[in-house]
């Protein structure tokens, strides 16, 4: 049946973007051709959320983190911009940050249960 999800960026500028994935984030990748690149992503979870009026439409991607203020500071000497400082949310500790040629992204510590490591059914 399913063995995996592949997320999708979307970005004005995707070799930036790209590079900030590869050389900043640090994932592993494979050169499908001609600099396109996929990336090995961490374990990742699905959340289901109700929409209406004031929730937003479509999807989001957030990263996730053990340590939200560890990993800002090192994202930070990296050159990383963030937007603002780091909040409470109740379900986690969160701050946006910039991705280059991307947009905005979520980056936050999660305050909530997670299905991450399970086994079996």
């Amino acid at each position: 049946m399913i063995n995996a999800a592949h997320t999708i960026v979307y970005a004005e500028d995707a070799a930036l973007a790209r590079a900030f994935f590869r050389d900043v984030i640090g994932w592993k990748h494979v050169d499908d051709g001609g600099g396109w690149l996929i990336f090995q992503q961490p374990p990742t979870e699905l959340g289901i959320h109700e929409t209406g009026p004031d929730a937003p439409a479509g999807h989001e991607l957030f990263l996730m983190c053990d340590d939200v203020d560890a990993t800002v500071a090192e994202l930070r000497a990296k050159g990383v911009e963030f937007e603002g400082e780091v909040t409470d949310q109740g379900w986690g500790r969160l701050i946006t940050m910039h991705v280059p040629g991307a947009g905005k992204m979520g980056l936050y510590q999660p305050a909530h249960r997670s299905p991450l490591g399970m086994t079996g059914d």
